[in-house]
C-alpha cells in the first residue's frame, strides 16, 4: 500500500465516529420504516462484496431480536432460489451504496420490482438515481468503499431494534438466545 492511499484510509477512519453520529440522528425516519413494515412476516437481505457479510449480519439482527424469518443472500446468488419467494409481502433490504458492484446490485434491484417486491434501499447520500429504483431509502455517508460496511450495519441493527420494538419484544433479553457462544 502507498502511503498516499494510507493518509486517505487513516483520514477516512478519523472521520467514522461524525459519520456514525450522522446515521444515529437518522433513527426517527428508521423508526418510521420499522413500523411501515412492522407487518412483514419475511426478509431478504443482499448485498455484495464488502456488503455482502453485511446483508448475512442485518437479517441475523432482525430474526434474533423480532422472530421474523429475515434471510440474508449475495445478490449474485438471488436467482438460485430466493428471488422465487418475491412478492409485494416480502420486502428486501438492497445494500446499494456507490461501489464497484454498484450497477450490478441496481439489476438485482430491478429484478426484485420486476416481482412486485418492496425494496429498501441503504444508499450512498447524494445518490439519486435510488430514488426511483427504492421504495424506501435510508442513506448513509459517503466513505471508502472498504470502510462502508462499517457504516451500513448501523441502520440494519436500528432496523431491527425498531422493528423489535413495534412487536413490543424486549430487545435487551432476546428468547433462546445465549449472551456467550460455547465452542465443543
Amino acid at each position: 500500500m502507498s502511503q498516499e492511499i494510507g493518509k486517505k484510509i487513516c483520514t477516512e477512519l478519523a472521520l467514522l465516529p461524525s459519520k456514525l453520529e450522522e446515521i444515529l440522528k437518522n433513527g426517527s425516519s428508521i423508526e418510521k420504516l420499522a413500523k411501515k413494515y412492522s407487518s412483514a412476516r419475511d426478509f431478504l437481505f443482499i448485498g455484495r462484496k464488502y456488503n455482502y457479510p453485511i446483508a448475512f449480519e442485518g437479517a441475523l439482527k432482525l430474526k434474533e431480536i423480532s422472530y421474523v424469518h429475515a434471510e440474508g443472500c449475495g445478490a449474485g446468488e438471488m436467482k438460485h432460489g430466493p428471488i422465487a419467494m418475491i412478492d409485494k409481502d416480502f420486502p428486501t433490504v438492497a445494500l446499494a451504496t456507490s461501489d464497484g458492484v454498484y450497477e450490478k446490485i441496481v439489476s438485482n434491484i430491478q429484478e426484485i420490482k420486476a416481482r412486485k417486491g418492496p425494496i429498501i434501499a441503504i444508499a450512498t447520500e447524494g445518490n439519486n438515481e435510488i430514488t426511483d429504483l427504492a421504495d424506501d431509502i435510508i442513506f448513509v455517508p459517503k466513505t471508502l468503499e472498504m470502510l462502508a460496511p462499517i457504516l451500513n450495519v448501523v441502520p440494519l441493527q436500528l432496523f431491527a431494534y425498531y422493528f423489535a420494538k413495534m412487536k413490543g419484544l424486549n430487545v435487551d433479553r432476546p428468547r433462546n438466545l445465549a449472551k456467550s457462544v460455547t465452542v465443543e
